[in-house]
């Protein structure tokens, strides 16, 4: 069974048991997180949502993703340079049951 859930802004396709990487949630680990917000179920397609539909999931780590470099180089008259790192965090997830 397979299913499209949607947190952060941003939309995954998930099924059971598969491990998903979400925007940072407010929780501890091993702790359950139910999402309402099912766009679609095993095929069936919500008008925005299926109704009475659920993902749980079980959280396995809060962390931050790998170092990414932003580097910024301007060249004209006067030479600027900047260079910036970034680490996302981010909610490990393991899918639980998806409830139709």
């Amino acid at each position: 069974m397979k299913a499209i859930f949607v947190t952060g802004g941003k939309q995954y396709l998930v099924s059971e048991n598969d491990e998903v990487f979400v925007e940072k949630l407010d929780v501890k680990e091993k702790d359950e997180v139910t999402f309402d917000e099912v766009l679609m179920v095993d095929g069936e397609v919500g008008t925005p949502t299926v109704a009475g539909a659920k993902v749980v999931c079980e959280v396995v780590k809060n962390g931050k993703a790998k170092k990414i470099k932003v580097f910024t180089y301007k060249n004209k008259t006067t030479t600027s340079r900047r260079t910036k790192g970034h680490r996302q965090p981010y909610t490990k997830l393991v899918v639980k049951k998806i409830v139709k």
